[in-house]
C-alpha cells in the first residue's frame, strides 16, 4: 500500500487539507528526483535553517528560487552545450525541480551561489499577534470602579 486514504479525516476536521497533502507527498517515493541534486538541510540557529544544494556547473541565471503557499521551489535549467566532443560526461547538467514544504511563518532571507553550492537561508519569523502572551490576573480588590463626576448646573 503506497497511498493513504484520508477520507475519514475529512469528515471531522477543517483546514487540515495542507497537512494531508504534505503527508501524501512525503509518502511518494521517486528515487530519481530524490538523488539529484544532492542537498543538506541544517539548523543554524534557534529559528534559522540553511538549505545547501550541490549545483555544479549552474550559473545564477540558470537557477530559480520561488516561494509560494509554504512551498520552496528550487529549479535549475541547464543551457545545452553544443560541444559534442565529450569522451566521458560525469558531471550532471540536467534540469531539476525540487520542492520543500515550509512550516508556517517561514521566510527565505538570502540565497547565494558559491563554488557550485547554492545556499538558501530560511528563518522563522512569528508575528507578534501569534506569539504567546501573559495575561495578568487581577483580584477583586484591584478592580477599577467607575468614577462619578458631578456636573454643576450653569
Amino acid at each position: 500500500m503506497d497511498r493513504f486514504d484520508f477520507t475519514p479525516l475529512f469528515r471531522s476536521t477543517i483546514g487540515f487539507d495542507r497537512l494531508t497533502r504534505l503527508v501524501d507527498t512525503a509518502t511518494r517515493v521517486d528515487s530519481r528526483a530524490a538523488a539529484y541534486p544532492p542537498y543538506n538541510i541544517e539548523k543554524t540557529a534557534e529559528n534559522a535553517y540553511r538549505l545547501t544544494m550541490a549545483v555544479a556547473g549552474f550559473s545564477p541565471g540558470e537557477l530559480d528560487i520561488t516561494v509560494q503557499e509554504n512551498t520552496l521551489l528550487v529549479r535549475g535549467k541547464a543551457q545545452e552545450d553544443d560541444n559534442g566532443g565529450y569522451l566521458h560526461r560525469g558531471i550532471a547538467r540536467r534540469g531539476f525541480e525540487r520542492h520543500f514544504s515550509l512550516a508556517d511563518h517561514m521566510k527565505v532571507t538570502v540565497a547565494s551561489l558559491d563554488n557550485g553550492l547554492l545556499r538558501v537561508d530560511v528563518v522563522r519569523e512569528v508575528p507578534e499577534a501569534a506569539k504567546p502572551r501573559t495575561i495578568k490576573i487581577g483580584t477583586t480588590v484591584e478592580t477599577v470602579r467607575p468614577q462619578v463626576t458631578e456636573q454643576k448646573a450653569a
